[in-house]
């Protein structure tokens, strides 16, 4: 499971400071697709709660350090999400382009209902979308449009992600 993480995280490392450069500049609305989030949803349902619990966090606290958000908000938000999207490991197909267009939305609208939650906590600090603004509905459209394209890019690795079971 280490192994796992440890790539995810190179991977999410990886695609936080792509997100943050080059995709910032093609930016519509202040809206770039999440490949993190992307990332978080694939290992968990590829390897079930603990580790998309653990890529969530490993990642969201690498983007944390990398943005202006308070420390930890990014790790509790893709935490969350990791562990929902690993609650559901095994209980479908996963069809090369519809299931992760499903997913990556359910992540991104779930990640905006938790920021949501958040901000009714802590107002001061904490970002939350606006449904009138049309920067959700742009990252959601972004992201569902990756998300057959992050899950077989990472497919291809499966070597560095996927760990074989040990036969007894």
């Amino acid at each position: 499971m280490a192994k796992n993480v440890i790539g995810a995280a190179l991977f999410a490392l990886a695609a936080a400071m792509l997100q943050s450069t080059l995709l910032a500049r093609l930016a519509v609305y202040r809206a770039v697709p999440d490949l993190a989030l992307g990332i978080v949803v694939f290992m968990a349902y590829t390897h079930g709660t603990m580790t998309g619990q653990l890529t969530g966090f490993v990642s969201g606290l690498l983007l944390d350090f990398l943005s202006a958000a308070p420390l930890g908000l990014n790790a509790l938000i893709r935490t969350v999400i990791g562990a929902l999207a690993g609650l559901i490991k095994g209980s479908f197909f996963l069809d090369p382009l519809f299931f992760p267009v499903v997913l990556c939305a359910a992540a991104t609208l779930s990640k905006a209902m938790l920021l949501a939650g958040l901000h009714l906590l802590f107002t001061q600090g904490v970002p939350v979308y606006n449904l009138k603004d049309p920067t959700l509905w742009i990252e959601l459209l972004f992201n569902s449009v990756s998300g057959p394209l992050v899950f077989a890019f990472l497919r291809r690795f499966k070597t560095l992600l996927i760990e074989r079971r040990k036969a007894l």
